[in-house]
């Protein structure tokens, strides 16, 4: 059935360039454009590497409204004129409407039958943010503050904390906790008597050295504000700044302590002058609080700018969820181009969870040496990864989706569109609210939550702070220079973190394109080794169980059970459907290649995985060439064999359907005889596809009905007995609700 055709004038500002006809796609029958006009407001900036469609499917994927053509245009009339404009310039026609930019794309098409657009819909502004961050190929990275990057203690709260660790030593019977709780309240006794000089006197006597405060001019956030001049004392050794909140008033004075390795973090941000991420803050602490401390980590403005700093920093208020789609509400960039680096993962809405990166929380008075025990400090790790962020998924962008958008044309569909790459593709799934088993009792919160000061600015009594009970986690990980590593590659040394990160984002991938949720859930032992279990859930099913010294390597054994489960699963709706299947799958490994499932081939070796070690599907490649050569010169010969008795000729082609597209490195071959197509294959060599063709033509060939068929030439072309795993109906194989049956539903 052709869909409904509407007309439409087609304006520039108040200038009639011609008469358009419209295509609604299948799932946009009733949108219009506004006064069913299609009325061209401005253009958008002209992009200097990527295609516009690349960008619009990257912040709107599979949402084209209309196919927009104009038969009766001439190659000098005004419609004509502007389509080649655009198509050349590589930028779109935008249409306002209301909040949203309807942007026309110029498309190339199959016949001479131009010009022709794509319509796409966006709200105000998105465009030209994600346009400029893709032509740098720059992501949006958002940090919270207090336990993850910094924290920050007054007067009060020091008291408060030194009192409940009071009355837990005087309770406690176990003489090496005591020890440890003894230690931590001297760190808060020392670091309380640091506050009180500072607030009372404007200098710290540090290592018998008497310090005064510096001055420090602070820009005014708004427009026509008025410059604060702050009192600051900065400890750099110890990592610790004194400041304070409202410079009038003593009691609003904050020690705070800097997250060890947050200079090497900001140096990977801004390295070189090139920028990596765009950077924002999202925060349950007072606006006030939060400018501040955000200025003492980034006191040359090199992350955020004094212009951009109030829209950068969002303040979500306490009981509230934090949300991506609030922190760029001015839409300056798509949720699914953002990471997040928080210490919390509950905070966030359930749809950012998979695009957050979990960070012990920063316990400097409770396990002050859990930054350096490790060879890389916490916030190196969050530093590599977001490194492999995006590397992953610029590679993705690059190879894949930009490559194939400009090969698309007018005539092609929305589902001949690529995938959208989304930063949660390449993240590392880790939840730092777990306590490894036989820890009986949580640190104290540390730090406050912002609200203290504000309750001092507006001359109330402090009742207490909000308390974030986070354990300390233990994280390690190999240091990373190279700016372009991806998730391809790691560094040498790092094959845990890259086994964890290869599992655990594979799994998440498969629940993401199944639209089923992936949980990680600790399990309550009685066991004394001191060792985490965790179960993983596949829509509420449990699906795997892992255990471990720590919870990353607890979840990458969780993960790795889940994926040899959904295999085993996989296998048996292979062999139903396509008869005996190698089922090793302890010979069986998992690679991740941009979320996509691929065989693994191990760093240390120059061969490629046996062929019996393999399961047989669609992408199976022999070891050995030679051996693809001679198996391939047998089944030739007995196909001709069958084929002799009736003339038919047997001829391969290797020119892949217009409606398929192959993957960098694939090889495509297809079988025909009598003009018929009996098999097709596609391998990572000629030979292997060519192989995997003539295969499956022989098996055609061989079944009775296809026996029949060669007496009888006239009849229709003969079914393919077993079609491969790429080619074959998914309809047929009986889908049920189980993760496995998904699985195969959502073609991965």
């Amino acid at each position: 059935m052709s869909r409904p055709m509407l007309k439409s004038p087609v304006w520039h500002g108040d200038s009639f360039l011609g008469e358009a006809e419209v295509f609604p796609t299948k799932n946009h029958q009733r949108f219009q454009f506004p006064n069913n006009e299609i009325r061209i407001a401005k253009f958008s900036p002209r992009s200097e590497r990527c295609s516009p469609l690349s960008i619009l499917h990257t912040i709107s994927p599979f949402s084209i409204l209309y196919k927009v053509q104009c038969l009766s245009a001439t190659e000098k009339s005004p419609i004509y004129l502007l389509y080649l404009s655009c198509f050349q310039e590589l930028k779109t026609a935008i249409v306002v409407s209301g909040g949203e930019e309807l942007h026309l794309v110029a498309m190339p098409t199959k016949v001479d039958r131009p010009p022709c657009f794509w319509c796409f819909s966006v709200p105000a502004g998105l465009y030209d943010s994600c346009l400029g961050m893709l032509n740098l190929r720059c992501l949006a990275i958002v940090f919270d503050l207090d336990e993850t990057l910094i924290v920050a203690n007054t007067m009060k709260s020091f008291e408060d904390r030194i009192e409940v660790l009071t009355r837990r030593i005087v309770s406690e019977d176990d003489p090496v906790r005591v020890s440890g709780m003894s230690a931590e309240l001297k760190r808060y006794l020392e670091d309380k008597a640091l506050l009180k000089q500072y607030a009372e006197n404007d200098n710290v006597l540090d290592n018998g050295k008497l310090i005064g405060v510096q001055n420090e001019e602070v820009p005014p956030p708004t427009v026509g504000g008025e410059t604060i001049v702050r009192p600051i004392i900065r400890l750099r050794d110890k990592n610790i700044v004194l400041t304070r909140i409202n410079p009038e008033i003593r009691d609003t004075s904050v020690l705070v302590r800097l997250r060890p390795a947050w200079e090497d973090l900001r140096s990977y941000l801004t390295a070189k002058g090139r920028k990596r991420f765009e950077v924002y803050v999202c925060t349950m602490a007072e606006r006030d609080y939060a400018l501040e401390m955000w200025r003492l980590l980034d006191p040359g403005a090199h992350l955020i700018s004094s212009k951009e700093l109030l829209n950068r920093v969002v303040c979500v208020k306490s009981g509230l969820r934090k949300s991506l789609l609030n922190v760029f509400q001015k839409a300056n960039c798509h949720p699914r181009m953002a990471m997040v680096i928080d210490d919390r993962l509950k905070v966030w809405d359930d749809r950012d969870q998979p695009r957050v990166h979990v960070v012990p929380a920063f316990t400097p008075y409770y396990a002050p040496q859990a930054e350096t025990a490790n060879a890389v400090p916490v916030l190196c790790v969050a530093r590599n990864v977001a490194c492999n962020v995006r590397g992953g998924f610029f590679k993705e962008f690059d190879e894949n989706l930009l490559r194939k958008t400009f090969e698309l044309y007018y005539e092609n569909d929305i589902v001949d569109l690529p995938f959208t790459p989304d930063v949660s593709d390449y993240m590392m799934t880790e939840d730092s609210a777990v306590m490894p088993n036989g820890n009986r009792e949580a640190p104290i919160p540390e730090g406050m939550s912002g609200a203290e000061v504000e309750r001092k600015l507006n001359g109330s009594e402090n009742v207490g702070d909000e308390c974030k009970l986070q354990p300390q986690a233990q994280s390690s990980n190999a240091s990373v220079s190279d700016d372009e590593i991806s998730i391809n590659r790691a560094p040498s040394g790092n094959k845990d973190f890259l086994l964890s990160t290869l599992s655990v984002g594979v799994l998440t991938e498969i629940g993401r394109r199944c639209e089923s949720k992936v949980e990680f859930k600790p399990v309550t032992a009685s066991s004394k080794d001191l060792q985490i279990s965790v179960e993983v859930f596949f829509s509420g099913e449990k699906i795997g169980a892992g255990v471990g010294r720590t919870w990353k390597e607890a979840q990458h054994q969780a993960a790795d059970n889940a994926l040899r489960h959904l295999a085993k699963n996989y296998v048996t709706f292979m062999t139903l459907g396509m008869g005996a299947v190698d089922r090793d799958l302890d010979k069986l490994s998992l690679h991740n290649e941009n979320g996509f499932l691929r065989e693994f081939v191990d760093t240390g070796s120059n061969e490629l995985p046996k062929k019996e070690d393999m399961p047989n599907a669609t992408m199976t490649e022999p070891s050995n060439l030679a051996d693809d050569s001679r198996n391939l010169s047998a089944i030739i010969a007995e196909v001709k064999e069958l084929c002799s008795g009736e003339g038919f000729g047997v001829v391969f082609q290797d020119q892949p359907p217009t409606s398929m597209t192959l993957k960098q490195g694939e090889f495509y071959a297809q079988v025909e005889i009598a003009g018929q197509v009996l098999g097709k294959g596609i391998g990572l060599s000629k030979e292997g596809a060519k192989l995997q063709a003539a295969e499956e033509a022989l098996r055609s060939l061989k079944a009775p009905e296809n026996q029949q068929a060669q007496k009888h030439p006239n009849l229709s072309r003969p079914s393919v007995a077993v079609p491969t795993k790429r080619f074959k109906d998914e309809a047929s194989w009986g889908f049920n609700g189980s993760p496995s049956a998904r699985l195969h539903k959502n073609g991965n």
